[in-house]
């Protein structure tokens, strides 16, 4: 082979060598190339990737500033809402009251209107205008002293009542006061009262007017009987006597025309709170009491005649009970017999019926006749919140049989003459050996 040759197949090794050589470094160049711009893609990732998290981090602080106001916000807004609540229902009660205060001055208008409308009719001699206009004012006046809270009926003095049921209508009587000698108030339902007038318009010619007490009615045959005690009039009286009246209806007038008193015991202090009673076998008697002269006061029975204007025979009246309680305070009056379940219950008030002390007890009997012993050391009605010195009680029956307890009692703040006792009207439970009075009518 040429030297020509030789030089040239060696230039041509050389040259691929060398292109092999150059190739090489080509891709390393471009490996290096390659790797500087993914380090500077990386460090560009990592740049924008440190700015998001600190995007990230911003927005974080951002949502809690958020948060936190909003939730502050919130509570906020709860608190004036309970405000608000809070204050609509200060601003509901306000209304209430305001209008519950302006509804009892209304009330308390009403019943001061009638009242002073019927003093006016007093004034005038008036007593029957007097006693429609108390009779109109009733309600008003009973519920600004507290309505039925406590058994109050009528609001009115309606001293020593006897209440009686005749037919469907509750007629009421008691001790004399605006409306005449012998009051007379009526009702259905023992509630709503009406004043009829004047049960006994006259006085029989021995009696002292405007001192007339404890009256109580009974019905006999075809005639309402009306028992009641006055003050016998003229030199040598004074002393309190029983007397009765009769009508052909409960409202009266009732008529009495004897020369003298049905009783009087006059060496014992006088007679007063006469209280018929119609025995099981339908034999009449009067229980009553002695005011208390030559001894303490005692309550007495006695049979009457068949008509119940007289005493049967002439024998002596049987004693029931003398004070012997340290509440009675030496007083016992007011009787009212019942009987039911094989028991004689003697009612009675007892201590001085011008105080709060006065109350009401009960004694056993075996009879009419008595004897009768008390079952109690103390009584079973005395004074409470609402009402004060309860008494002069009498017991009735409702239309369904069940047993009623009427009473008078002061007003709080208001006991004694010449503040008015007013009508109470309770339910009363005799099933038991000792009677029961509910704690409101």
């Amino acid at each position: 082979m040429a030297s020509r040759e030789r030089w040239l197949i060696g230039a041509a090794v050389a040259c691929l060598a060398l292109s092999v050589a150059v190739g090489s470094v080509m891709t390393d160049l471009q490996a290096h190339l390659r790797n500087r711009h993914g380090q500077a893609d990386l460090a560009a990732a990592d740049k924008i990737l440190s700015g998001s998290r600190s995007d990230l981090t911003a927005m974080s602080h951002t949502k809690k500033r958020t948060n936190t106001r909003r939730n502050a916000l919130h509570s906020s807004v709860t608190l004036t809402l309970g405000q608000l609540v809070s204050l609509e229902k200060a601003l509901a009660i306000d209304r209430v009251d305001s209008a519950f205060e302006g509804e009892i001055i209304s009330t308390l208008d009403s019943c001061l209107a009638g009242v002073e409308s019927a003093y006016k009719q007093i004034s005038a001699h008036n007593n029957a205008l007097a006693a429609d206009d108390l009779s109109a004012s009733a309600v008003a006046c009973s519920s600004s002293e507290g309505g039925a809270s406590d058994g109050l009926v009528y609001p009115f003095d309606f001293p020593d009542p006897d209440v009686v049921l005749v037919g469907d209508t509750y007629f009421a009587y008691s001790t004399n006061a605006v409306a005449g000698n012998i009051q007379v108030i009526e009702s259905t339902n023992l509630t709503s009262w009406n004043a009829v007038g004047n049960a006994l318009p006259n006085l029989p010619a021995w009696a002292t007017p405007n001192y007339t007490w404890a009256p109580a009615m009974i019905h006999v045959g075809d005639t309402y009987l009306l028992y009641f005690a006055a003050k016998v009039a003229g030199p040598g009286g004074g002393e309190e006597c029983i007397s009765v009246a009769s009508a052909t209806q409960p409202q009266g007038p009732f008529i009495d025309n004897s020369s003298s008193p049905l009783e009087c015991q006059a060496s014992m202090g006088g007679s007063i709170d006469p209280s018929p009673f119609v025995d099981t076998d339908g034999k009449l008697y009067l229980v009553w009491k002695s005011n208390g002269l030559a001894g303490p006061a005692t309550i007495w029975s006695e049979q009457l005649n068949s008509i119940g204007t007289g005493f049967a025979t002439n024998d002596s009246p049987a004693q029931l009970l003398v004070p012997n309680q340290a509440w009675e305070a030496g007083v016992v009056e007011s009787p009212d017999m019942v009987t039911t379940g094989g028991h004689y219950f003697l009612f009675y008030s007892g201590n001085s019926w011008n105080s709060a002390n006065y109350a009401v007890g009960v004694a056993d009997c075996s009879g009419l006749l008595g004897p009768c012993t008390n079952p109690s050391s103390g009584p079973i009605l005395a004074s409470s919140t609402g009402m004060k010195g309860p008494g002069g009680e009498s017991i009735f029956t409702d239309a369904s049989g069940a047993y009623w307890i009427a009473f008078h009692a002061w007003i709080p703040g208001a006991v004694g003459y010449p503040h008015s006792r007013d009508l109470y009207v309770r339910r009363l439970n005799l099933s038991g050996a000792t009677p029961v009075i509910d704690s409101a009518g």
